[in-house]
C-alpha cells in the first residue's frame, strides 16, 4: 500500500454554505515529497512563492493549478495555470536575477484570461482529482434527458411500485458477487443521488459489453420497492452505452478559448498517452 499523502489542503469549496476541504492526497500526479514540502513551508501568498521559498518542483505546481488547488490565493484554475507555466524548474542564474532586479521581461499588466466555462471545471476536476465539488457531470445532460423523459435519482421513491422507467447516470460501482447467481448489481449517480440497478443474468449475457464497459448508462426498466426495508431498486430490461454524451462536455458544451500555445486551457493527459485515448471520467470500480 503506498504511503498516504498529507491532508492539508490549497483547495476550499462551498457547498451548501458549508466548507468543503479536499486534502493534497486528492491531487492525481503529485508524489509525496511535494506534498511535504507544500506542507512544511505554509502559508503562500503566490504560486512562484512555492517554487522560490517552498521549493516545491514547478511540475508539482503546475499539477496543483490544473487540479485548481489556489483559490485560496483567489487564483481560478486557468489563473494558476497561466502562472504555473511562467515558472522555470532551473535555478535562477546571475543573468536572470539581474533582469528580474529591473523588471525586464515583467508585464506591465497582469493578463485577462478567458474565464472557464463551469463545464470545463467539472471536466478538469474529474481528471485531476476524480470527483468535482462544483458540479454534477449530469447536470450539463439534464436537459437531453429530461427531454427523453428520463427520471432523475431522487423522484425514486415518488414512483409507484411496478413502474417503467428510464434512468441514466455515472456508473460508480458494478458488483457481481458469486453468491448471487449471476445477478450483477450497478450503482449509478446522477446530480440529485445515486440508484440500485438489478440486472438479472439474462440481460446481462445480452449485454454484457454495456454492463461492464459503460461509463455513463442510460437503463429501462421497471422500479422494484420493497415495503419492509424500503430498499429501492430498478430492475433493467434494456441498457444502452452513452458514454459518448460525456465528449460534449470538453467539446460542444466547452469549446476551447485559447489555443494550444497559450497552455492555460483545459488539463492534458501526460506526453506519453494520446490526446484520444484521456478519459473525460475516471474509470469507477469493479467488485467481482
Amino acid at each position: 500500500m503506498s504511503e498516504q499523502r498529507p491532508s492539508t489542503s490549497l483547495r476550499t469549496n462551498e457547498v451548501g454554505g458549508i466548507a468543503l476541504r479536499l486534502g493534497l492526497r486528492q491531487v492525481e500526479g503529485l508524489h509525496r515529497e511535494a506534498a511535504d514540502k507544500i506542507v512544511a513551508a505554509k502559508p503562500y501568498s503566490d504560486v512562484e512563492e512555492l517554487r522560490s521559498r517552498g521549493g516545491v518542483p514547478v511540475h508539482a505546481i503546475q499539477r496543483l493549478a490544473a487540479a485548481d488547488a489556489f483559490r485560496s490565493m483567489n487564483l481560478d484554475r486557468r489563473a494558476a495555470l497561466w502562472d504555473s507555466r511562467a515558472l522555470r524548474q532551473a535555478p535562477d542564474l546571475p543573468l536572470f536575477a539581474a533582469a528580474n532586479a529591473r523588471d525586464e521581461g515583467a508585464e506591465r499588466e497582469t493578463a485577462r484570461l478567458p474565464e472557464m466555462p463551469l463545464a470545463e471545471h467539472v471536466v478538469n476536476d474529474y481528471q485531476t482529482i476524480r470527483l468535482s465539488l462544483k458540479a454534477h457531470p449530469m447536470r450539463f445532460l439534464r436537459e437531453h434527458y429530461a427531454a427523453r423523459k428520463f427520471v432523475t435519482a431522487d423522484r425514486l421513491p415518488h414512483i409507484r411500485d411496478g413502474k417503467r422507467l428510464s434512468i441514466a447516470g455515472l456508473v460508480l460501482i458494478r458488483q457481481r458477487p458469486g453468491s448471487a447467481k449471476g445477478v450483477c448489481f450497478i450503482t449509478l449517480e446522477d446530480e440529485t443521488g445515486i440508484a440500485n440497478l438489478v440486472v438479472w443474468p439474462d440481460v446481462f449475457d445480452k449485454q454484457r459489453k454495456i454492463v461492464m464497459g459503460a461509463r455513463l448508462m442510460a437503463v429501462h426498466g421497471i422500479i422494484q420497492k420493497d415495503a419492509e426495508d424500503g430498499v429501492i431498486h430498478v430492475v433493467a430490461r434494456q441498457l444502452e452505452d452513452h458514454s459518448h454524451m460525456l465528449r460534449h462536455l470538453s467539446d460542444e458544451t466547452m469549446p476551447s478559448t485559447l489555443s494550444q500555445s497559450d497552455a492555460a486551457g483545459s488539463w492534458r493527459a501526460p506526453a506519453a498517452r494520446h490526446p484520444r485515448d484521456v478519459e473525460i471520467i475516471p474509470k469507477n470500480r469493479d467488485f467481482h
